[in-house]
């Protein structure tokens, strides 16, 4: 009764990553005190307001669904959450001592699969924070967005447009961590110069995504007056390659066919990665 009350609160992506382990689940009762967060967990930030109202129903009914840890590399004795973070917040506001728990042997890349998976299917993540989990799977355990695409369960499309979300500013990013621009908003911004002040505009003027979009749009028209038009396939060449890298390229050719490539990168890792990728082909 347990392993199946498990399996369903899990949903189905995370009970297939438990795989045979699934036979042998069997609930904990630990100390609050030995819970530690993960250094792995993609959620950054938890509603306060949401938190209180879990801590009520925790108040009245308990953990219902156990929390899921694993062994801690740097404290022992101590556990480490994989999935169930809010859980544990939330119990420590209701005043409890000690939660349920589901303790598993796995690694550093099936624990940010279980966080990854159970927050997606539970829509707890932020669009940034679910882009930044999908990034890591790919920046440091060899994900490509084919294979994220197959995991998660979500189109090529959806993992590719989450991607590109990274490419906007910090200041940008952070507004929609904090719930002030939606993820269609933000979508709207990608590949703007100016995409700060138009975030800006648009939270001032409460603008619909709609809206958003035909203001872009018309920043966007400003910039393609001032160059020619690219040719089809060096559109879709930029396409792929964005596709592939999940970072914002831009090819400029000329009529005798020299020309340019950029890649725009947000951080050290992706540079890193493309500076990899150079050296291991040429």
């Amino acid at each position: 009764m347990i392993e199946s009350r498990l399996k369903k609160g899990l949903g189905r992506g995370l009970s297939s990553l438990l795989g045979d382990s699934a036979k042998k689940i069997e609930t904990n009762k630990i100390s609050i005190k030995d819970l530690t967060r993960s250094k792995l967990q993609p959620r950054k930030y938890f509603n306060k307001e949401n938190l209180e109202e879990l801590a009520s129903s925790i108040k009245e009914q308990g953990v219902i669904q156990p929390i899921v840890v694993r062994n801690s590399k740097s404290a022992e004795g101590k556990y480490e959450i994989i999935a169930g973070e809010r859980r544990w917040l939330a119990s420590q506001n209701a005043g409890l001592h000690e939660v349920p728990v589901v303790i598993l042997d796995v690694d550093d890349v099936k624990s940010l699969e279980f966080a990854i998976v159970e927050n997606v299917q539970r829509q707890d993540l932020n669009p940034i924070e679910e882009a930044q989990g999908y990034q890591r799977l790919i920046d440091e355990f060899n994900y490509n967005q084919e294979k994220l695409s197959k995991f998660i369960g979500k189109s090529r499309s959806y993992i590719a447009n989450s991607l590109r979300l990274l490419s906007l500013p910090e200041e940008v990013l952070l507004m929609v961590q904090q719930g002030s621009l939606s993820a269609g908003h933000a979508r709207s911004l990608i590949g703007l110069q100016n995409s700060l002040f138009i975030a800006k505009k648009i939270i001032d003027k409460k603008l619909s995504v709609r809206q958003a979009e035909a203001l872009s749009r018309q920043f966007r028209d400003k910039k393609f007056k001032l160059i020619h038009k690219k040719d089809p396939n060096i559109l879709n060449l930029q396409n792929v390659l964005e596709e592939k890298t999940g970072l914002i390229v831009s090819i400029v050719n000329k009529k005798n066919n020299s020309g340019t490539i950029s890649f725009e990168y947000k951080n050290l890792d992706q540079l890193d990665k493309i500076i990899d990728a150079i050296k291991k082909n040429y």
